[in-house]
């Protein structure tokens, strides 16, 4: 799989600003400090961040970041895709790629590429809620994506 660190640090920010808020900004250098990433790294993500409108900014005093929309709304695929990072598990470019072996289709493409569909699909119905409230992952998936087809989740 790959997802550079852009994805990974995005949702390690904004799993902090959901766990330390509390109602008023988190600074980045707060969240630099508890995450251990460059605070010039967190700027360049959180600018895409608040164009995707995930998190709002306050300037001044006691500023910083707060989430946009409540974290129940917002799911983690949302902001790894917002920071530009799709997931990847083929080496090769997307599922319509016409070669990525010797000019032709890989022999387990298929199988990575749906992989990497599931993967999102999870990624699509885990909120960031879910995580901040250490709720049981699989389980929150599973019901949100029974919910979505109207059938009983499987346990």
């Amino acid at each position: 799989m790959k997802m550079s660190t852009k994805g990974r640090y995005a949702v390690m920010a904004m799993i902090d600003i959901g766990e330390h808020a509390r109602g008023k900004p988190v600074s980045l250098g707060e969240i630099a400090d508890r995450q251990d990433i460059s605070q010039e790294y967190l700027e360049q993500l959180f600018g895409k961040l608040r164009r995707a409108n995930l998190v709002a900014s306050s300037r001044g005093p006691g500023g910083g970041y707060m989430l946009a929309r409540d974290p129940a709304e917002i799911n983690i695929s949302e902001v790894i895709l917002a920071v530009d990072e799709p997931l990847s598990v083929t080496r090769c470019a997307g599922d319509a790629v016409p070669g990525c072996v010797k000019g032709e289709r890989c022999n387990s493409h298929d199988l990575w590429s749906s992989m990497g569909r599931q993967m999102m699909t999870f990624l699509d119905s885990i909120t960031l809620d879910d995580v901040v409230s250490k709720r049981n992952l699989a389980l929150a998936a599973s019901i949100r994506q029974a919910k979505d087809r109207h059938v009983r989740p499987t346990l």
